[in-house]
């Protein structure tokens, strides 16, 4: 069973400072996060790729990073639980906020 903790390297890149940061996977930004006075803009992306590996990952730039949300599949649809609690669909391009 993979870790979710940590972020996994497999044709994986991140980038991350203290204004935010960028996960890579194969060639997509499946997560970016800025953070702003208040709070942290969080954006989710597949590019289409709705695949295990790509959730799996976005899981676990959340829990490496701090960022609050999660991501999982319920009769082959995707749905986003953000830091505020609220379960919404998932939509390519989502941006919620992590107060």
């Amino acid at each position: 069973m993979p870790r979710m903790d940590k972020l996994s390297s497999y044709k994986t890149t991140y980038l991350d400072d203290e204004e935010g940061g960028i996960v890579i996977y194969h060639q997509t930004a499946i997560v970016r996060w800025q953070h702003n006075i208040a709070d942290t803009v969080i954006r989710l992306n597949s590019n289409g790729w709705q695949t295990t590996t790509t959730k799996r990952k976005m899981n676990q730039a959340s829990n490496q990073f701090c960022l609050g949300f999660s991501v999982y599949q319920k009769d082959f649809d995707w749905f986003v639980t953000k830091p505020s609690g609220e379960t919404v669909p998932y939509v390519d391009g989502m941006e919620f906020i992590r107060s």
